[in-house]
């Protein structure tokens, strides 16, 4: 990559990623708005009627296929191959949004994230027409869109500027003068959910996580339980992948094997409710149920969820849904360490720290930005909780790791038949 700009160019992407910020962060509220006002609509309140939970996902998969079949840019990037920083072209916006309607408000198991980096480019990357740049400074506004507008899902800046830290590392010393025109645009964009000055700012949904007690005191058992559970996260996610790309090579047409997914994610829920869970822990990225199954009682209620959860994120990452990986997985790592509070007594407080950053890890291949966002979950009154996280966030990391390791020859074996 060549060197960052100096000087009065470099002020000039700096100012203009901090323009881009407004924007980016308002697209991504209207979008997030409309998923989640679709979604009431939808599904409306409590348990809805059996048709429903089967019938919502299928419909949902119709709309994705239409959305890949007749619009550019086929929806968008793929769920399997993880989250995408790389710009995205104007023309594939409304492809996008209805690919990630159909499945994030029709219960697919997938999360925001991907549809909001893409529509986060898109701004920056419509400011690129009206502002000449070389290929270096349309790369760094786009992801000054990009970052923009994911900050508001990982709770500000903080996450959002690590992701980058930790996605260009690569670049090393060059690395600080390419993040800040992105990092400046989280900044401004953020404002734009918390509000400055009288006025209260959007709402932005994110992880909902009521009544979680403080935590102070760390127990050695503790570190224990987190650890076994960052290794198991590892490992459930890997496993995740490999079945999704399994589901990926099943020999069917993409709108059949679209909808076919969808049935099998609207039965998966009605198991589970079968079981005696709640259906809608089941659909959906898992950011309005971590907190159910994080202060969860019952070994039953945790397992039904997590193997039901697993087999329908599976499905959804390989049968053609369009979104984004990370929070599905942040919920599945929950879920394994909150069997730690169900069988040892554990703090749901910590299951919630050591698990959400345990699956992130697993998922993204990242340290620091799982830490940052389990830090930014529990709280400043549950600091003592980030100890223990970077245990299972460790233990998750070095696991995916080995795993990654593991698979690589079977990937060089594989490939060239391809």
């Amino acid at each position: 990559m060549a060197e960052p700009p100096t000087g009065r160019a470099y002020l000039r992407l700096i100012l203009l990623g901090a323009a881009i910020g407004i924007p980016a962060a308002l697209v991504a509220a209207l979008f997030l708005a409309a998923v989640h006002w679709l979604e009431h609509w939808l599904w409306g309140e409590g348990e809805p009627p059996w048709y429903a939970v089967v019938s919502l996902p299928v419909l949902g998969a119709v709309i994705v296929v239409l959305a890949r079949r007749f619009l550019p840019g086929d929806g968008g990037h793929s769920p399997l191959e993880g989250l995408s920083t790389s710009p995205t072209p104007v023309a594939y916006a409304p492809g996008v949004i209805l690919a990630a309607l159909g499945s994030l408000s029709y219960g697919a198991v997938l999360g925001p994230e991907a549809p909001v980096i893409a529509l986060g480019s898109v701004v920056g990357m419509t400011v690129t027409h009206f502002v000449k740049l070389d290929k270096q400074g349309t790369a760094v506004l786009s992801n000054a869109g990009e970052f923009s507008a994911i900050s508001a899902l990982f709770g500000g800046p903080l996450v959002a500027g690590m992701l980058l830290v930790e996605g260009g590392i690569g670049l090393g010393a060059r690395l600080l003068p390419v993040l800040l025109p992105g990092l400046v645009a989280a900044a401004i964009g953020y404002l734009i959910f918390i509000g400055f000055g009288s006025w209260g700012g959007l709402n932005a949904p994110g992880l909902v996580v009521p009544d979680l007690p403080a935590y102070t005191g760390v127990h050695v058992g503790e570190l224990l339980i987190v650890i076994v559970a960052g290794v198991l996260s590892a490992f459930v996610v890997a496993w995740v992948r490999q079945l999704g790309l399994r589901v990926s090579t099943v020999k069917l047409p993409m709108p059949a094997l679209l909808p076919a997914g969808g049935l099998a994610v609207g039965l998966l829920a009605l198991l589970a409710r079968a079981l005696g869970a709640n259906s809608q822990d089941v659909l959906f990225s898992g950011q309005a149920s971590v907190g159910v199954v994080a202060t969860a009682d019952s070994t039953k209620i945790v397992l039904i969820l997590l193997a039901t959860k697993f087999l329908a994120y599976a499905v959804c990452l390989g049968c053609g849904f369009r979104g984004g990986p990370i929070f599905p997985a942040v919920f599945l790592g929950v879920a394994i360490a909150s069997l730690g509070v169900v069988w040892f007594d554990a703090s749901p407080t910590l299951a919630l720290a050591a698990g959400a950053g345990a699956g992130m890890a697993a998922q993204t291949r990242l340290i620091f930005s799982p830490l940052l966002f389990a830090g930014l979950l529990v709280g400043a009154s549950s600091l003592d909780a980030i100890p223990p996280a970077v245990l299972a966030v460790a233990a998750a990391w070095l696991t995916t790791k080995f795993l990654d390791r593991r698979a690589q020859p079977t990937v060089e074996t594989v490939a060239p038949a391809d």
